[in-house]
């Protein structure tokens, strides 16, 4: 069988090492983008089955899933501001926290509680450089309105950061701005409720930003762009489908990109870029540095190519060819191997796509 395999033993220590370093704040687990690919409903699962009562979603059906699974009472947070009647409907039929950031998202979210006969909950949104949804940290006026307004109960206030992962100067200025707001509503008497604006980037390098909760996603499953004691959590399972022998100057793969210069033993395994092997998400080039970032990595890549390896039969094997839809090939030339032999291959879940997912102690 080939499958994305789940350790739970991994995320568990994950867990365990966010916990300690939360040292009691609350973690609002994120299981947008289905789970970030483990699957929204088994992530939520073991989730609370270790004790974790709050979520983060950005799709009603997400939040859906989640009110109906059994066990602790539970709060779920809509990320994503929506003015849509028939999805707020749903939303506060199932308790869902909603997020308002704009006048008009306060007016959607109003005429939906008078419907269902009960005051929305909901968190405001500050927008301190991400640029989707959020009033502006200065807009104190169009805010305090919304406190008098009998349907609507704020409940949190929140922000996201857009560069916590690199930007430090950056990302303290969003979180001045950010304090700066939620001091202006605490002055002119309003209870804020639940303020949070960390993200896992940020709760990992601004001990100082946890505020009264965080949002942790990427970090549950250990993939974080710089280093921690966090585990990755997941591998794909396959087997060797098949063993092809090819004599030197024979190539394998689109466009000839590999030749072998000698007799070349190779095992055929049944993933390609297809399930997500070797996909990346596209390097954000908006700034200069980025860009040129990007470009000195694909000048290196292209000098000195990084070699993609797969473990057969426990024994690191390189990626020969260009890797296809649904296949590629690794070299096993002198090592014993047959078809049918275990194979474990890494690639971020994000990208998975029809690779089950089976989670293992």
């Amino acid at each position: 069988m080939t499958g994305y395999m789940v350790s739970r033993s991994r995320l568990r220590h994950n867990l365990q090492v966010l916990r300690q370093r939360a040292d009691g704040t609350p973690i609002w687990a994120v299981v947008k983008g289905n789970g970030y690919g483990l699957g929204t409903q088994a992530l939520a699962e073991f989730l609370l089955a270790e004790g974790i009562t709050r979520f983060c979603v950005t799709e009603p059906a997400d939040a859906a899933k989640l009110a109906a699974l059994p066990g602790a009472a539970r709060e779920i947070l809509m990320l994503r501001e929506t003015v849509d009647p028939d999805e707020l409907r749903a939303l506060l039929e199932h308790g869902v926290l909603l997020t308002v950031g704009s006048s008009a998202a306060a007016d959607a979210a109003e005429a939906a509680a008078r419907a269902c006969g009960h005051p929305a909950r909901v968190h405001l949104k500050i927008d301190t450089g991400m640029g989707r949804y959020g009033f502006f940290p200065d807009e104190t006026e169009a805010i305090l309105p919304l406190f008098a307004r009998d349907d609507l109960h704020i409940c949190g206030i929140y922000t996201h950061f857009n560069c916590a992962f690199g930007d430090a100067a950056l990302t303290n200025r969003e979180f001045d701005a950010f304090c700066a707001a939620v001091a202006r509503l605490r002055a002119a008497g309003k209870d804020v409720g639940t303020v949070h604006c960390c993200n896992s980037a940020a709760f990992l390098r601004f001990d100082r930003m946890k505020l009264d909760g965080v949002r942790l996603g990427s970090a549950l499953l250990g993939r974080m762009p710089f280093p921690t004691e966090l585990q990755p959590v997941g591998y794909v399972q396959t087997r060797v489908d098949a063993l092809h022998t090819v004599p030197a100057g024979h190539s394998t793969g689109y466009s000839a990109l590999w030749t072998a210069k000698r007799q070349t033993t190779l095992a055929i395994l049944p993933v390609g870029w297809f399930h997500g092997f070797n996909v990346s998400c596209q390097p954000d080039r908006s700034r200069r540095c980025d860009g040129l970032r990007a470009a000195l990595s694909g000048l290196t890549d292209m000098l000195r190519p990084r070699r993609l390896t797969v473990e057969i039969n426990g024994v690191p094997c390189p990626i020969v060819g260009a890797i296809g839809m649904l296949h590629c090939a690794a070299d096993v030339t002198g090592l014993p191997c047959a078809p049918g032999d275990p194979v474990v291959m890494q690639l971020n879940p994000l990208h998975r796509n029809e690779l089950p997912v089976v989670f293992t102690d």
